[in-house]
């Protein structure tokens, strides 16, 4: 019965059919600045939120390049040349049905022009396997 009550919602192998999301994994690429701003952020939209837990997120020193065009603002940068700086790269699960607000919560405090926002579907989580 426990095998059984593991799958529910999941395919014949126990993997959820991919057009059905119920979690999306957000990774953001932030300067370590704005780290704790995100992070209330995103506590405020209710991301990181598993099980009896929230505020659930992980995140890890990156390096980042990009080169802002002609008419850009960057935050950080010249116009036309190549940057390289230190980043952090916020991971958080999310539940689909909350990806618009917490989107917007992200861009609301987010420094970049265009901020780099990836949003992973995924197939299951830990939650789902009880």
């Amino acid at each position: 019965m426990k095998e059984r009550q593991s799958r529910q919602n999941h395919g014949r192998d126990g993997v959820r059919n991919a057009m059905d999301v119920q979690y999306y994994k957000l990774e953001i690429f932030i300067p370590e600045t704005h780290f704790r701003v995100l992070q209330k952020a995103l506590q405020e939209a209710d991301a990181g939120h598993i099980g009896n837990y929230d505020s659930c997120l992980s995140y890890s020193q990156v390096t980042g390049t990009w080169r802002p065009l002609t008419g850009t603002t960057p935050f950080i940068g010249t116009e036309g040349e190549i940057s390289e700086e230190p980043e952090l790269k916020v991971e958080v699960t999310i539940r689909a049905e909350i990806l618009d607000s917490v989107m917007r919560a992200v861009k609301a405090v987010h420094p970049y022009e265009e901020p780099l926002i990836n949003v992973l579907p995924l197939v299951a989580t830990s939650m789902e396997w009880k």
